[in-house]
């Protein structure tokens, strides 16, 4: 089916700014979400692009916005119950503890079971589930690429900056988005609708902390960069959560080379949380943003005297970038005057969360490594030389 561009033709208009951008998640609630909208996302999806085609853009607008809390309604859903399921175990274990296999399959079992319960409670669940494209569509943003266009169409120029600043935020190099952007921006007003309509609000208490930062109120960046710290993890908690939904079969293997593969998807849409989940500020992505927070608040904790809490935020920082110089001599400095300060060995260990979140993200990445050089397509040489290592061993 083919869809109008979803980019700008430069004719004169003359709009304004005068209606005020309302974020289509104000009126989304997970434990309430309206029945009248509930319907599987494909269809709503197909249905929001085919009005797109017709031209319709009210309707484009009403189904695009839809779609995306129907969307956000599946995410959370799907990390609402494998976040309460994460636990579940067999009732007695000991009896497994001769056989292994039996043993990790029972916990699978027992882990199916109770997202079979949580599932079958949740609305989300009883439509029918949408296509692994429709749902990467929706994880980079595709759907506001189309959403700016039918704003700007209904004369809506303060969501359709919004919307198309949302899609820039995944797509920098679009060179027809970027246009559309500029255009908006020579309009008078546009600035102030620069909004990430998809932003958490870590993001926010972060900006909010650094801004307290260069301002000196060391106090306020540190309950602000806390707080941000803390609302990061819940997210990327429920991003991995999120990860482990249903997947499309497309080839019959033997049982562990199936699970293996089912894994391996699971595991890339775990390791691109983190840089899903890191926000761009003023037009620059915030690298290494978990190592970036510790970073400031081991600097506001030094600058309130606070030096308990500053040299644990070093050594956190540490795990991430531990070549970093600056903060090399920071850990001399803070164990130089360590007796003035009354620091002991224990302050001198990273943060359990960091310690947590940096070995996740450590062994998450290796095993998919390992998946992709040892799981993908055989190399011949490589299968003879094992099945001789076997065939040796037997003799």
């Amino acid at each position: 089916m083919a869809y109008r561009s979803p980019y700008l033709t430069f004719a004169l208009v003359l709009l304004g700014f005068s209606l005020s951008v309302l974020a289509q998640y104000e009126k989304y609630s997970f434990r309430s979400f309206p029945r009248h909208e509930l319907m599987p996302l494909d269809s709503a999806y197909r249905h929001a692009l085919d009005q797109y085609s017709g031209e319709k853009w009210p309707e484009t607008v009403e189904y695009l916005e839809v779609s995306l809390r129907l969307y956000r309604l599946l995410r959370d859903s799907e990390a609402f119950c494998n976040l309460n399921c994460s636990t579940v175990r067999l009732d007695d274990e000991s009896r497994f503890a001769e056989f292994p296999e039996l043993h990790a399959f029972g916990n699978v079992m027992k882990r199916a079971q109770c997202l079979k319960r949580c599932k079958q409670g949740l609305p989300a669940f009883r439509q029918t589930l949408p296509s692994r494209e429709t749902m990467d569509e929706f994880e980079k943003r595709e759907p506001y690429k189309y959403l700016q266009f039918a704003y700007f169409k209904s004369d809506n120029l303060a969501k359709a900056v919004s919307a198309a600043h949302t899609f820039l935020l995944k797509h920098p190099d679009d060179e027809m988005m970027q246009r559309n952007m500029n255009y908006y921006k020579s309009l008078p007003g546009a600035e102030e609708h620069l909004r990430d309509l998809e932003s958490k609000t870590y993001e926010t208490l972060f900006v909010r902390a650094v801004r307290a930062y260069n301002g000196e109120n060391f106090r306020t960046s540190v309950s602000d960069m806390e707080l941000a710290l803390r609302d990061f993890f819940k997210v990327y908690d429920e991003c991995l959560a999120a990860s482990e939904g249903s997947r499309d079969i497309k080839d019959f293997k033997d049982f562990y080379p199936s699970i293996a593969d089912h894994y391996t998807e699971v595991l890339e849409r775990k390791v691109r949380c983190e840089s899903d989940l890191t926000p761009v500020v003023g037009g620059f992505v915030v690298e290494k943003f978990v190592a970036t927070m510790y970073h400031y608040l081991q600097f506001a904790y030094y600058k309130l005297n606070d030096l308990k809490n500053a040299v644990p935020c070093v050594a956190s920082y540490m795990l991430f970038d531990p070549d970093d110089e600056v903060m090399k001599n920071n850990v001399v400095y803070y164990r130089y005057h360590r007796d003035k300060w009354g620091l002991a060995d224990e302050d001198f260990l990273p943060r359990p969360e960091a310690v947590r979140y940096h070995n996740q993200t450590t062994l998450q990445l290796q095993l998919l490594e390992f998946a992709r050089q040892k799981l993908q397509s055989d190399d011949e040489g490589e299968v003879l030389e094992f099945l001789d290592e076997f065939l040796d061993a037997e003799e």
